[in-house]
């Protein structure tokens, strides 16, 4: 069907709705909703390869198309298009700032992106290379800074899999990442007690050394220095309270 015959079955359709009961106005509004799906894919179409599946495109399209014949008034008009294109493609625009970015940079910048992408590929085509942001600033008149950030948001929208071989090695980018070194997660509470141990006596370091560091039981550093097993306990304890002091934590414990 042409566009021509379209445009005239849908407002007879519209017309005949009109005049219809509740009930055989729903099955003629869904004609026009069929009859008019041709033109919501067509719309859809010109947001394929942006990460989002064509599937869900139409999807979001078709929506937009319903919602729209079934809030249009035909007094203002007997063209559908002229009311339904924009809210397809306005609804196409919000699913993309809603849904299509791995990482969702600021709205100024989605919005600004598509026209910085539009300019770059018309300035290229005229200057015979890439223009500059500043070339593409003058061109929409809007601040270079903002041109800059919609360029280097182009990355946001796909995440890269981990699965995915880099191209200089072949091997899965989730291979080249660096490993979390032992002690990592123990990093802060080392650079913490560095210091406090530092300021402890010999044998109070000693004693911290064969506990913590020759994992030696409490009975085995007793008779090394040849006190007993309690009185080791009690000297941890308090080599313990010294620490915490010493890096700023209450040693005393709260009440419940």
């Amino acid at each position: 069907m042409s566009s021509a015959e379209r445009k005239a079955r849908t407002a007879e359709l519209l017309a005949k709705a009109r005049e219809c009961p509740p009930g055989e106005r729903d099955d003629l509004l869904q004609e026009v909703i069929v009859l008019n799906i041709p033109v919501a894919r067509t719309l859809a179409s010109r947001y394929r390869n942006r990460g989002q599946s064509a599937d869900e495109l139409e999807q979001v399209a078709c929506l937009a198309l319903t919602r729209a014949v079934q809030s249009f008034d035909p007094e203002r008009g007997d063209d559908l298009l002229v009311f339904a294109v924009p809210s397809i493609l306005g609804e196409l625009k919000r699913h993309f700032r809603s849904a299509a970015w791995a990482v969702r940079p600021p709205r100024r910048i989605q919005e600004i992106r598509p026209r910085v992408v539009a300019a770059e590929e018309e300035l290229a085509q005229h200057l015979g290379r890439p223009p500059t942001p500043q070339e593409l600033a003058d061109e929409l008149d809007c601040p270079v800074a903002e041109v800059e950030e919609a360029l280097a948001c182009g990355d946001l929208v796909h995440a890269a899999s981990l699965d995915e071989p880099v191209a200089a090695t072949g091997s899965p980018l989730g291979d080249l990442l660096p490993e979390i070194e032992p002690g990592f997660e123990h990093s802060e509470a080392i650079a913490m007690l560095g210091p406090a141990c530092r300021k402890l006596k010999a044998r109070d370091r000693r004693i911290l050394q064969m506990r913590f560091y020759e994992q030696r039981t409490q009975q085995e550093i007793a008779d090394e220095l040849g006190v007993t097993q309690v009185q080791v306990s009690r000297l941890l304890q308090r080599i313990f309270t010294d620490l915490r002091r010493a890096v700023g934590v209450d040693p005393k414990p709260r009440a419940a």
